[in-house]
């Protein structure tokens, strides 16, 4: 019986290199994130923009500001956000550190209480505790995961700013196909592509998931529709009321 293809090597050097190297940061919420923001604010635009029957270069002049200007808000905002996240985690590492200094025991028995909720007792809890305790490394990794659910793995607020603008400006671009290449524009027009940008966002998201990469694409279309449905409503309204 042939043996199943694995994700990674499992002879010791290659584990001794793997683990060496650490985990890599996740951008894949980032690239969704800005993709899907892109898309539906494009979309916003461009719907508006041919209901009130502009022209084809301001609906380009709009769509053009939008992606860089709305684009890079975005952007910043992720960096901000991830940069903080870093902040905090250095915080909170530091009040561990301080109570370890000060308040051993009182850390010892924290540790002794989280493996005793994971199902540890006896003998065997006190080895561990006595273990994980020896090494201060080891020690506030394991409070920073288990008191506060945060990983070691730092996210590069650059890397996260950065694939949220590539995202937005590159599937924000696909509504404003239709006023740049020789393709009928209309309302829609710039739906079905805006939809259909949708369905890339998801697929590709599949490349991450154990799900079918069909099933990626429709879900993260019926979100974005419900979303770009939402924003053209709310255009379409704004357009009537001080239209």
């Amino acid at each position: 019986m042939p043996t199943p293809d694995l994700e990674h090597s499992h002879r010791p050097g290659d584990i001794a290199d793997r683990l060496a190297a650490g985990p890599d940061a996740s951008y894949l919420r980032d690239w969704v994130y800005g993709g899907i923001d892109g898309a539906v604010t494009t979309f916003a635009i461009v719907a508006g923009s041919v209901g009130a029957s502009l022209s084809t270069k301001v609906i380009l002049i709009l769509g053009i500001a939008n992606l860089l200007a709305d684009g890079f808000s975005m952007a910043a905002a992720n960096y901000s956000g991830s940069k903080s996240e870093n902040e905090d985690y250095a915080r909170l590492r530091a009040i561990e550190e301080k109570h370890i200094a000060l308040e051993p025991e009182g850390e010892r028995e924290e540790i002794r209480q989280i493996f005793l909720q994971k199902g540890f007792e006896g003998d065997d809890l006190e080895r561990l505790v006595a273990l994980v305790t020896s090494n201060k490394t080891t020690w506030i990794e394991t409070m920073m995961q288990a008191e506060y659910g945060l990983s070691d793995t730092v996210r590069n607020p650059l890397k996260a700013a950065l694939y949220t603008f590539v995202a937005f400006a590159l599937f924000g671009a696909i509504p404003l196909l239709p006023f740049l290449l020789p393709i009928k524009a209309s309302a829609g027009t710039a739906t079905g592509l805006t939809m259909l940008a949708f369905f890339l966002i998801g697929s590709l998201r599949a490349r991450w998931s154990q799900r079918h990469w069909f099933s990626c694409g429709l879900e993260t279309t019926a979100i974005g529709t419900v979303a770009a449905g939402i924003a053209y409503l709310a255009g379409h309204g704004l357009q009537t009321v001080f239209g």
